[in-house]
């Protein structure tokens, strides 16, 4: 069926949602039912992260600034030990069975620390509050990047550049529910009841994975059975490091991750010494958080789309790294708190709604072993590895230059080689995609007579 009859029989049945989609995107009618599902997984996702995680930026704060460094250590280590055992499960299990089962064990684990903490004393709680930084900031990385891995492996490439967007919008949305909720009860709510409320909301995208890979064979050129990948155990750990356009997109995650480190602890600072009690601080990265994603929402609904096609994908994934040079350049000169709270919502919304969706489409280029293996690795172990190099390099810096001004002169050279990694990638992405397109629409070769 043509694209014209198609959107005429879109009309005819459930066409006011198609028609209201085609307002603000470029969408076909058979792409609408995988979008709505996909809004559905990563809001599930995303609100149950939302609603702990200004409970792990408070238990940070509560364990010690001094101490975060080691937290981010503890981070990496459970990422390395658990990417093995993760990559076994795509090695040996269809996509429908091992991303329910990674979804499920975390859950388990949200009730597990809400039972812990419900009948822990003072002490125990600060223990407690470190293991649960680390491990909320395992799960973050490890469900976002499945959930983007499922999505790249349905989409391709052009649908990933007017899709992705869109998609992310429902994270965004997600994010809204889960902080708006932390912070209206988290004065009056124990937080292991906010914990529980966490784990049953995951619950939906392990729902949401099933409905997806049934639509897959209307999406484009993906795999759409529910084949075992198969592969090597290790293949994430070593690809990346045999491929120089993964290599380069591990780059592109290493310094990300390093300057987002710069600004989380100069921000853990500052809350530390401006509020007292914890209900105030868990309060305050929430309405952080709420302010970021209502800038987020309305860039990703109206314009990511149109960013991405309109400046393709070099120049949009630049739009960060300059974004952050800038930044810096503006705290080297004026330092000070309302300069550095406004960079960090200026930068957290543009890595939301630009960077994150476009750095997806990068993943689309890449065979269907990677989409899961190397990306999971690159997006939890080397996205952690830069938050611990952030986190010492931050802490030698700090001792040795001293001061928001010398801190911010380091992170400028860092940002103007993530700059220039940004656009190498973005035009290697292109050349791939259209190497990719031209061999899947250049007919078979025929065969010689015998």
């Amino acid at each position: 069926m043509s694209r014209a009859k198609a959107e005429a029989a879109a009309s005819g049945r459930g066409g006011f949602l198609y028609r209201g989609l085609r307002r603000i995107m470029d969408v076909a009618p058979a792409e609408v039912s995988a979008l709505a599902w996909s809004w559905l997984y990563i809001f599930s996702v995303l609100s149950s992260y939302y609603v702990m995680r200004p409970i792990r930026d408070q238990m940070g704060v509560a364990g010690g600034v001094s101490n975060l460094q080691w937290l981010f250590l503890g981070t990496l280590a459970g990422m390395l030990i658990l990417n093995v055992p993760f990559a076994y499960l795509v090695k040996t299990l269809p996509r429908t069975r091992f991303i329910p089962i990674t979804y499920r064990f975390f859950a388990a684990n949200i009730l597990l620390f809400a039972l812990a903490l419900h009948f822990a004393d003072a002490e125990q709680t600060v223990w407690l509050g470190r293991a649960f930084f680390i491990w909320i900031s395992i799960f973050n990385l490890f469900v976002v990047s499945v959930f983007w891995a499922l999505v790249v492996d349905l989409f391709t490439s052009e649908q990933g550049k007017r899709l992705f967007g869109f998609i992310a919008a429902g994270a965004t949305i997600g994010a809204i529910v889960g902080s708006g909720v932390t912070a209206s009860l988290a004065r009056h709510v124990p937080v292991a009841f906010l914990l529980v409320a966490a784990a049953l909301v995951l619950e939906g995208a392990v729902f949401s994975v099933g409905r997806l890979s049934r639509l897959s064979t209307k999406l484009g050129d993906h795999p759409s059975t529910n084949r075992v990948i198969g592969g090597s155990v290790l293949a994430g750990i070593t690809h990346p490091f045999k491929s120089p356009y993964l290599m380069g997109v591990s780059l592109f995650i290493l310094l990300f991750a390093i300057t987002s480190t710069f600004i989380y602890f100069q921000q853990a600072g500052i809350v530390s010494q401006s509020f007292s009690d914890r209900a105030s601080q868990t309060q305050f990265f929430a309405s952080i958080d709420l302010a970021v994603n209502a800038i987020t929402l309305v860039v990703q609904l109206f314009f990511t789309g149109r960013i991405v096609r309109y400046f393709g994908v070099a120049i949009t994934l630049a739009f960060l790294p300059a974004l952050t040079l800038l930044g810096f350049g503006a705290l080297a000169l004026m330092p000070g708190v309302a300069m550095l709270v406004a960079f960090q919502v200026l930068r957290r919304s543009g890595d939301y709604a630009i960077a994150r969706p476009t750095r997806e489409v990068l993943y689309t280029v890449i065979p269907r072993e990677d989409r899961y293996k190397a990306k999971n690795f690159i997006d939890t172990v080397v996205y952690r590895a830069g938050d611990q190099i952030g986190a010492w390099s931050f802490a030698l810096v700090a001792s040795v230059m001293g001061g928001t001004a010398e801190i911010a002169i380091v992170a400028i050279a860092l940002s103007a080689l993530w700059l220039v990694n940004a656009l190498w990638l973005g035009r290697r992405q292109t050349a791939l995609a259209e190497d990719r397109s031209a061999r899947s629409s250049s007919p078979p070769k025929r065969r010689g007579r015998a």
